[in-house]
């Protein structure tokens, strides 16, 4: 072939001399093409350049409000995806109320399907974030959004009943208030170690109720926020009138002095300030008749707190 070759080029020299070459330009190029392409290995394909056409999912928490200034994201991607993972990257943005995404950082993929993204910053109010895969072959499509909501601030928390230093009736009291909607309601009774928890409905209204101790009751209610910002209140309430109390009966409220001798009898009941009564305490009944030595005698309240004195 090699040989046809130069007799084909010595053809080319002599029928440029007698003028006919262009007539043969294209049969010596057919042949010369014919011969490099004997000789000479075909060239590769250009490699194709993958196109990534699915998305990351993105991990929702489990509480969007939040008081903490960086989160950990989380998401994962297709197993396709992930065993492609050289010169593979995910990318995360961040979109602010009324504001387009901006591109927070990027990461590489790791081994497996499932990534973490961690110390992520928050802005105040609502985060939402979006990811997309980055390869050889471009971006992907943005994943569905997940949000972070930053909430530093305390929540409102007021009380309604009872009014600070109240008095109580009861064996119990009821705490009525309003607070941050979704906030969960702790009250907690120094007076005897006792405590009942509660949660605001949407509006922030709650109800709790507490068990009570004899005499002052210093009561701390805190409203704690879904971000978990805390307030608390402190309030006393007094169970029963804070004092103890008799009350008396007797037989008779008039007695004919034409029936003496006639028998008096007295009743004393003694409670205590939550109105129950008192077993086995001292009563001391004084009876005062014009024109004698008042009469003092001491008796003892029974099991159902009851004394009895008679004359």
């Amino acid at each position: 072939m090699l040989g046809l070759a130069v007799v084909a080029l010595a053809a080319v020299v002599l029928f440029t001399i007698i003028g006919v070459l262009p007539g043969i330009v294209s049969t010596v190029g057919g042949v010369v093409s014919g011969i490099a392409g004997a000789v000479l290995p075909s060239p590769s394909p250009s490699p194709m350049l993958a196109i990534i056409s699915t998305s990351p999912v993105l991990d929702a928490p489990t509480q969007a409000a939040t008081n903490q200034a960086s989160v950990t994201v989380t998401g994962s991607v297709p197993a396709s995806i992930s065993g492609q993972r050289a010169g593979i990257t995910i990318r995360l943005y961040v979109a602010l109320p009324n504001k387009a995404p901006v591109q927070v950082i990027e990461v590489p993929l790791g081994e497996l399907p499932s990534f973490a993204i961690p110390d992520v910053a928050l802005q105040p109010g609502r985060n939402d974030f979006s990811a997309t895969i980055v390869g050889p072959g471009g971006e992907s499509g943005a994943s569905p959004i997940v949000t972070y909501v930053l909430d530093t601030t305390k929540p409102t928390l007021a009380i309604s009943s009872p009014k600070d230093k109240a008095a109580v009736k009861g064996t119990s009291v009821t705490i009525v208030g309003k607070t941050q909607g979704a906030s969960t309601v702790s009250a907690r009774n120094a007076a005897n170690g006792r405590t009942a928890v509660g949660a605001a409905n949407a509006t922030g209204s709650f109800r709790v109720v507490l068990p009570l101790a004899d005499g002052k009751n210093a009561i701390s209610v805190t409203a704690t926020d879904p971000a978990g910002n805390a307030a608390t209140v402190i309030l006393t309430v007094q169970r029963g009138t804070g004092q103890l109390k008799i009350t008396l009966t007797a037989s008779a409220s008039r007695i004919s002095a034409k029936q003496l001798p006639s028998m008096l009898k007295l009743s004393a009941v003694a409670t205590d300030p939550g109105g129950r009564r008192l077993a086995g305490r001292d009563i001391t009944f004084m009876l005062s008749i014009f024109g004698m030595p008042p009469i003092t005698v001491q008796e003892t309240t029974n099991a159902s707190g009851v004394a009895v004195f008679g004359t």
